[in-house]
């Protein structure tokens, strides 16, 4: 519970967010310059496109970026053994090493994949752990 005069909890701390300000909430100020750049959208852009094509570098590293923005995730292809218990989680994770080992993966793909390996094996461990339940309480 926070004291809503001081914005601290009851224990002292201080509480989260701003107690006097709904949340989501944006400056007047902020709300003008948004409403001015919103009805100069057009020019601006176009601005920008003339810049860029007169040479100015930034504006075309500007509008480059927005045509063809920077990948943040690839496609990773390679041969993945089916996992269908933790011995079969424990193959796939020995594929993704010797993947690694040979070049055909990075570490850092082969980290991300091994992560989805091991979620992988969690739902597998919690599905068996909720069918045994289901048949001891069928007894």
């Amino acid at each position: 519970m926070t004291n809503r005069n001081s914005g601290r909890n009851t224990d002292g701390t201080f509480a989260k967010g701003n107690p006097g300000k709904p949340s989501g909430s944006r400056h007047k100020a902020t709300q003008a310059v948004q409403g001015l750049l919103d009805e100069a959208t057009g020019q601006l852009t176009q601005k920008a496109i003339d810049m860029a094509l007169e040479g100015d570098t930034a504006a075309l590293r500007l509008c480059l970026e927005r045509v063809c923005p920077a990948r943040k995730d690839t496609p990773v292809l390679f041969n993945l053994p089916h996992i269908n218990n933790a011995e079969e989680a424990s193959e796939a994770a020995r594929a993704i090493l010797i993947a690694v080992s040979e070049g055909d993966l990075t570490p850092l793909e082969a980290a991300s994949i091994m992560g989805l390996i091991e979620s992988f094996r969690r739902t597998l461990e919690l599905t068996e752990f909720e069918a045994r339940i289901m048949k001891l309480e069928a007894k």
